[in-house]
C-alpha cells in the first residue's frame, strides 16, 4: 500500500507556512482529518496498525485523533480503549477506565511530531504496562525519547524549525495555524 499516495489523493499533504501543535513551523502539513473523517481512507492505515500492534488488553490514545484511532484498534480486536484528555498542565484519564495493573496497553496516534502528546499519555497511564506505541504517520526528524517501541504506518520525516530559526518567517510568508486549536 502506498500510504503518501493516499494521503497526497485525498488532499491531505499540503505546503505552506505552518503553526504546528508544538509550536514549531513547517512548510509541510498534514491534514489527518482528510483521512480520520473518512472511514473508507482510514481503513488501510488501521489495517496496518493493527498488525504492527502486540497483543493487549487496552488502546489509549490522546484526544482527538489517537482516541478515534485507539476505539477502532479496540473495535477491531475485540480489546478496551480510553483516551487521554487535555488539561491545563497535560494530560488525564479522566473517565474512571478500569485499567488493572496487570493490563498490558498500546498507545496509540495519528501524528507523531515530538512526541509531546504520547509523552503527557505516558504520564496520564498510572497502571498497566505500556508495551509499544503505534502511530499513523511519524513526520519527526530527530529520535524521540521515549523507551517504548514506536513503530510507525508511514514513516514520512518532516522539517520543523523554531519561530525564530524559520526561513518562512524570515520570508514574510503568512503563517498559517490549522487544527482544532485555533
Amino acid at each position: 500500500m502506498d500510504y503518501k499516495k493516499l494521503l497526497e489523493d485525498a488532499g491531505a499533504l499540503l505546503e505552506g507556512h505552518f503553526l504546528l501543535t508544538s509550536g514549531l513551523h513547517s512548510d509541510k502539513y498534514i491534514e489527518k482529518m482528510r483521512i480520520l473523517e473518512n472511514p473508507t481512507l482510514m481503513e488501510p492505515f488501521v489495517d496496518k496498525m493493527k498488525d504492527l500492534s502486540p497483543e493487549t488488553d487496552w488502546f489509549i490514545g490522546p484526544t482527538l485523533g489517537g482516541a478515534i484511532i485507539a476505539y477502532e484498534l479496540a473495535r477491531m480486536k475485540r480489546k478496551k480503549s480510553a483516551f487521554a484528555e487535555k488539561t491545563g498542565t497535560g494530560r488525564e484519564l479522566k473517565r474512571e477506565f478500569t485499567i488493572e495493573n496487570a493490563d498490558k496497553i498500546v498507545i496509540v496516534d495519528d501524528i507523531l511530531t515530538t512526541g509531546s502528546s504520547i509523552k503527557e499519555t505516558i504520564k496520564a497511564i498510572d497502571k498497566g504496562k505500556i508495551i509499544a506505541i503505534v502511530v499513523m504517520i511519524d513526520r519527526s526528524t530527530t529520535n524521540i525519547e521515549i523507551d517504548i517501541p514506536i513503530e510507525a504506518v508511514l514513516k514520512y520525516p518532516i522539517e520543523n524549525y523554531e519561530s525564530g530559526m524559520c526561513h518562512l518567517c524570515k520570508e514574510r510568508i503568512p503563517l498559517i495555524k490549522r487544527g482544532g486549536k485555533k
